[in-house]
């Protein structure tokens, strides 16, 4: 009996090295880039296409510019949250007019007050900003045109 086993297990197991011999390995998953960067109109204007798992990711959370009374003057506002600095010090937010498409658009801050950018100029009242994930998107920019 204990040869039959020993046996069993010789060929159980001669028959697995077969098997896994014969079959071909996968080839490689095609690796998906998680930001597609596209320039629009030249260097200043950007546009981030995320995939879902990148925005998801990153958490990217919107707020729409608002028009408030500030000093007795109609004024826009954005969390303060969604302004974006480069390296010359202009300021820039990520408007959201289409799902998981993000385009970077200059503005201009008159001041800050509280959690809020009051504007001189930018993107119409309720059009969608990021408020979180800005910041990555505006790293996506510089790191996938580096490959």
């Amino acid at each position: 009996m204990k040869h039959q086993f020993q046996g069993a297990v010789i060929l159980i197991s001669v028959a697995g090295m077969q098997i896994t011999s014969c079959t071909t390995s996968p080839e490689p998953a095609q690796e998906i880039a998680p930001a597609e960067v596209t320039h629009l109109g030249g260097n200043e204007i950007t546009q981030v296409v995320l995939t879902a798992d990148a925005a998801r990711r990153i958490d990217v959370q919107t707020a729409a510019v608002e028009t408030q009374d500030v000093e007795g003057v109609q004024r826009d506002v954005v969390p303060f949250a969604a302004i974006v600095y480069d390296t010359q010090g202009g300021t820039w937010v990520y408007t959201n007019l289409e799902p998981l498409t993000y385009v970077r658009t200059a503005v201009h801050v008159d001041f800050v007050r509280e959690d809020n950018a009051v504007l001189l100029a930018g993107p119409r009242a309720g059009t969608a900003v990021v408020t979180v994930g800005a910041e990555e998107l505006f790293g996506s920019e510089t790191e996938f045109e580096e490959e």
